[in-house]
Parts: structure tokens; C-alpha cells; sequence
């Protein structure tokens, strides 16, 4: 009788995997274009979905669907204190490529997009903390300031709505038993809290970027599928090597 139990135990298999990632898409541009360096719209569009699916293979999960959170560009015209002019931002190399990547990924399969509202610039052009920091300190003049000194200033709105309904959902419907979320931001906490609750294993990926302890606190772990610096850039998505024979992730854009 003993062996016969132990054997029906042996037998219980184990649940499956089903994932959904969620990448907030603001951040993602940024530290994507730090660890795998700067991208025409559509190789960016391809690389976050094979990034994605790098997640799938170390979780061994079947894919239920890439949720991508962004805020449609702005097409304001902002006034530049340096340049002293005008900037038509819908007329800007900026705008061009953020269409251009909506575009390109909104043709992946198992991804959708989350739009927010469109992005509004809080307080105009302004200038970086550093050189902010050297110009009071006198190390710097006001000739010496250029364009990359400053930086738009912009706020997203509706993002965070947006994922934390999502994140309540796939909880509710019982959709998914893992979730995880590409973003370094901790508003999605108090989703995180409920999805937890409900079974769901909970990974955040901030692709090297810190993190406050609250947020470390809420989730089940922290998974980077890319090297931090240097070592960054001999991964296949960089830049430099991008394009080249990468059999592995390819596969993966077929689940």
C-alpha cells in the first residue's frame, strides 16, 4: 500500500507555465537603448519581442500575450530657451520613429498594445541636472550650454491605469499563473499585491535599472534576460551584432 502511494505521488504532474508579459514602454526604450544601444523603429520592435521571449524559454511557459504600455508621442510645439525658437515636436525625428515602432510592433504576433493619452510637456525644455549643476558652480558659462544639455520634459497619463487593470484581470479570469512585468516603477505595486494573492507568480525585470525596497518587497523575483555593462554588449541584440545568425531567439518569436 505504501509503495502504491508513494507511486501516485510521483505521478502528480506539474502545472503548467502560462506567462503574460507586461512591458511598460517608456522605460523599456530607455534601458533597451542603453544595454542593446540606438535602432531604427522596426529592429527595435524586433528585439523587445525577442527580448520578451527570452523570459518564455527561462520560465519554460507557454506565452499567453505581450502587453506593451505606451503614450503616443506628443505633436505640441514647445518653446526652446536655448535655440530661442519654436519646436514643432510632431514635425521631430522623434515622433517619426515612435509611429514608426507602434507600427511595426502592432504587426507581432501575441502582442498588444496598450496606448495611453498623448504625452504632455509639463514645463517645456530644461536643463539636465549636470550641466545645471556646473552652471552654479560657475565651471561653466551659458555659451558653453548645447541641445544635449537639455532634456523635454513630458508626463505619461493613463499607463499605469492600464496595467494595473490588466494585472487585476489576468488575476480575476485566471488567464495566466505568472506574470511578468518589464518596468522599474513601483505604482503597479498594490496590482502586484492582488495578483500574488491570487496565485500568480510575480517577476519584475528592470533591466539593471534600481529599484526602492518597496517594490523588492512585493514581488516573487527579479529576472534580467540581458547582461549589465560591459557585458552588454556582446549579446546578440546589441546593436553591434543585430542581424546576425541568433537561431535561439528566432525560434522563440514562433510560440
Amino acid at each position: 500500500m505504501r509503495s502504491k502511494h508513494r507511486n501516485s505521488r510521483q505521478q502528480i504532474p506539474l502545472r503548467q507555465i502560462t506567462t503574460a508579459i507586461l512591458v511598460d514602454g517608456g522605460f523599456y526604450r530607455k534601458r533597451a537603448s542603453v544595454l542593446f544601444g540606438h535602432k531604427s523603429a522596426e529592429d527595435r520592435a524586433t528585439e523587445l519581442v525577442k527580448y520578451c521571449h527570452r523570459h518564455i524559454r527561462e520560465s519554460k511557459a507557454g506565452l499567453y500575450r505581450i502587453f506593451y504600455y505606451d503614450c503616443p508621442p506628443s505633436d505640441k510645439v514647445v518653446y526652446h530657451p536655448l535655440l530661442q525658437r519654436q519646436i514643432n515636436l510632431g514635425r521631430s525625428e522623434q515622433f517619426s520613429w515612435t509611429n514608426s515602432f507602434f507600427s511595426a510592433l502592432a504587426k507581432k504576433r501575441k502582442v498588444a498594445i496598450r496606448r495611453g493619452e498623448p504625452l504632455e510637456s509639463q514645463g517645456g525644455y530644461v536643463l539636465k541636472d549636470a550641466p545645471l549643476k556646473k552652471l552654479c558652480r560657475k565651471k561653466i558659462g551659458i555659451d558653453d550650454l548645447t541641445e544635449d544639455d537639455f532634456y523635454l520634459a513630458i508626463s505619461q497619463k493613463g499607463v499605469d491605469m492600464r496595467i494595473g487593470l490588466d494585472i487585476a484581470a489576468l488575476a480575476e479570469r485566471k488567464l495566466v499563473n505568472q506574470i511578468i512585468m518589464i518596468s522599474g516603477d513601483s505604482d503597479f505595486v498594490p496590482a502586484a499585491k492582488h495578483a500574488r494573492r491570487s496565485g500568480i507568480d510575480f517577476i519584475l525585470d528592470p533591466m539593471w535599472a534600481n529599484i526602492t525596497e518597496s517594490l523588492s518587497e512585493h514581488i516573487d523575483g527579479i529576472r534580467e534576460c540581458v547582461a549589465d555593462k560591459p557585458k552588454n554588449l556582446e549579446d546578440p541584440l546589441h546593436a553591434t551584432n543585430f542581424g546576425k545568425a541568433n537561431l535561439a531567439d528566432d525560434d522563440e518569436e514562433e510560440l
